[in-house]
């Protein structure tokens, strides 16, 4: 028999005592595996398949070591391309390029096996394939039948159920199906992610998988858009299993794209409708994306978006946004493009001066990292048993 999230949810949640509000993962999006392909002129197949520690990486050991051991983070989520993961010789499917997959793995390794925390697997692609040379709008929508361009839906699939076969054995890896699919319908959205689902369960993966909305998965818009409306859609996955939560990005600035200093969105006004539908239908979220510049504005914003993902619980998990080791003193948020640097441990301004590290994770986020985590055992909508690391 095979349930919907929220019809087996709640027939889970009705066998089980009701549980206070708990965050199980808490940590840091590692934003440059997606790193070298921009193209001013939008050609495509710039910057592919780029050189990797010279064009793009995934992660700075240096910096998980500072994340873990000293603030005390136990998530990652790590960013990759599809099309360095399945060439376009090769198209979107099961055929992967190996040594690019080999360099992420070792990353992914690195992050659970050495360190003993928890990774989300992050295509950065928009749903879309074949071009990201002007990301996040460029490349063909995938499953879109009237591109002829277009990767289908069943390839979507097949690539899911090839990596989800490649890091079955590992309970601290959680599938992000994809980042900020949006300019589709909902529809369409919906047979791919139940496409990515029905093959990571056929590949024999029991782990945590994370799906997100339409309309760049912001909580903001969760119900807007009629009958587009993520809300009419997404808890209608089905994953026999029960093992899929919502992946929810929030940014809070004017037009919450994460690019401005100006912190001008409440938090709690505009996650109050999808955490009313996360309730509703008896599901688990993580806030993937979320950040803010070093403003009055937003430190208060910030500490109030923490706090509510604390006390509600619908939400089990949140990554920052963002780390990585090729930000240098570029920022990857909220700061109309000024150099602040980025959430990496010891990146700086431009200048020398401190980074986005100095002024907003450590005085601000890093005071809302629960000092019990889940640092064990496999990754779930339930979560796992709490302690302190190293304890």
């Amino acid at each position: 028999m095979r349930l919907s999230l929220s019809t087996a949810a709640a027939c889970a949640a009705a066998l089980l005592p009701s549980v206070s509000a708990t965050i199980y993962y808490a940590g840091v999006a590692e934003s440059s595996g997606e790193f070298g392909v921009w193209s001013a002129t939008a050609t495509p197949g710039t910057g592919l398949p780029g050189r990797f520690n010279v064009d793009y990486s995934f992660v700075s050991n240096s910096g998980i070591d500072v994340m873990v051991d000293q603030n005390k983070v136990n998530l990652f989520r790590v960013a990759f391309l599809l099309e360095r993961m399945c060439p376009l010789s090769y198209g979107l499917g099961a055929k992967f390029n190996e040594t690019h997959f080999d360099y992420y793995k070792q990353s992914i390794d690195y992050i659970t096996k050495t360190k003993g925390a928890y990774a989300i697997l992050d295509p950065h692609n928009y749903m879309r394939y074949n071009d990201p040379s002007s990301q996040p709008f460029s490349g063909s929508v995938i499953g879109n039948s009237s591109d002829p361009t277009a990767a289908t839906t069943a390839q979507f699939g097949a690539f899911w159920g090839e990596l989800a076969k490649r890091f079955a054995d590992n309970e601290k890896v959680i599938f992000g199906l994809m980042n900020e699919p949006h300019d589709m319908s909902s529809a369409l959205l919906m047979a791919n992610l139940q496409a990515a689902v029905d093959a990571v369960r056929a590949s024999g993966a029991k782990n945590l998988v994370i799906a997100p909305g339409n309309s760049w998965s912001g909580g903001h818009a969760w119900t807007e858009g009629g009958p587009e409306a993520s809300s009419n859609w997404i808890h209608k996955l089905v994953d026999p299993l029960n093992n899929t939560a919502i992946d929810i990005h929030e940014y809070l600035d004017q037009d919450f794209s994460g690019g401005h200093q100006l912190c001008a969105q409440d938090p709690v006004t505009n996650l109050a409708g999808v955490t009313a539908w996360l309730r509703e239908n008896k599901l688990k979220a993580f806030i993937t994306e979320f950040g803010g510049s070093n403003t009055t504005e937003c430190v208060s914003m910030l500490n109030t978006m923490l706090d509510y993902m604390e006390q509600n619980e619908e939400y089990i998990g949140w990554t920052a946004w963002a780390a990585g080791p090729f930000w240098g003193s570029a920022s990857p948020c909220c700061t109309d493009q000024a150099q602040f640097g980025s959430l990496e441990p010891g990146s700086k301004a431009a200048g020398g001066g401190p980074s986005l590290y100095d002024t907003i994770w450590l005085p601000v986020i890093q005071k809302k990292v629960p000092e019990k985590l889940q640092w064990s055992g496999l990754a779930s909508v339930s979560g796992g048993e709490l302690k302190v690391k190293g304890a």
